[in-house]
């Protein structure tokens, strides 16, 4: 369905039209987030399309009032509206992505929540075709794209924590045994507690994901076994 005419005033059909793809778009997405535990789910994805839509679409009213009373001059600027609704989705963004230590979590959540209300803003202006394109394109990346991920070999990446004494093992032998179980070492942060007698070794680790279980197991029965070391955290 095209544009149409600004002069001409939308009937309820067409506003219905509009709403019902953005709902139809909300609730497609709005699912795989949903099945997938997230805080922004089906009802969040529905209601920010549908809210799009239809600010898209009162946006389009205050254009065509505004340019009957104007003479027929074009002076309202229909991207107003729009550009604040995508600005006050960000906030809603933001508060879907959590960071858990090293792990960084929503950020797919909150990338869904940016196209939704794209989607309602095309939906709500009219361009239906571009809108199904884009909720099609959008079902491909969530619904397909991890079963092709699963076969992409991944990095993992945590921090290996070892608790010794001041005279335990020296920081290069455990670098070397963390090296030898086949983690790769990013970064060593070291803290040194004269009073306590005791220094504390945090090691940013990278490793192949499918080897997490095997390496961890290996790295910490390693460690623990070495003189002077009191604790080892993975994580």
């Amino acid at each position: 369905m095209a544009i149409l005419n600004p002069v001409t005033a939308l009937d309820l059909k067409d506003v219905l039209i509009r709403i019902g793809f953005a709902m139809a778009a909300g609730l497609v997405l709005g699912l795989e987030r949903e099945s997938h535990g997230r805080a922004a789910g089906l009802k969040t994805t529905i209601l920010a399309c549908v809210a799009s839509c239809l600010a898209m679409i009162l946006s389009e009213d205050f254009y065509r009032e505004s340019f009957n009373q104007a003479a027929g001059m074009m002076r309202p600027d229909r991207a107003r509206l729009a550009a604040g609704i995508l600005t006050g989705i960000g906030f809603l963004g933001a508060g879907a992505i959590i960071r858990q230590g090293t792990l960084v979590r929503g950020v797919t959540t909150a990338a869904v929540l940016w196209f939704i209300t794209i989607l309602g803003l095309a939906f709500g202006s009219g361009h239906i075709a571009i809108g199904v394109i884009g909720t099609g394109i959008a079902t491909f990346a969530l619904y397909a794209m991890p079963h092709m991920e699963a076969h992409v070999k991944k990095d993992y990446y945590c921090t290996v924590t070892v608790v010794l004494g001041l005279n335990g093992i020296s920081d290069d032998e455990i670098r070397k045994k963390l090296e030898d179980a086949g983690v790769r070492i990013q970064r060593i942060a070291l803290d040194y507690d004269v009073a306590g007698n005791c220094r504390t070794l945090h090691c940013d680790v990278k490793m192949r994901r499918n080897d997490v279980i095997s390496l961890s197991r290996q790295v910490v029965e390693n460690l623990t076994a070495c003189p002077g070391i009191a604790r080892v955290k993975w994580g």
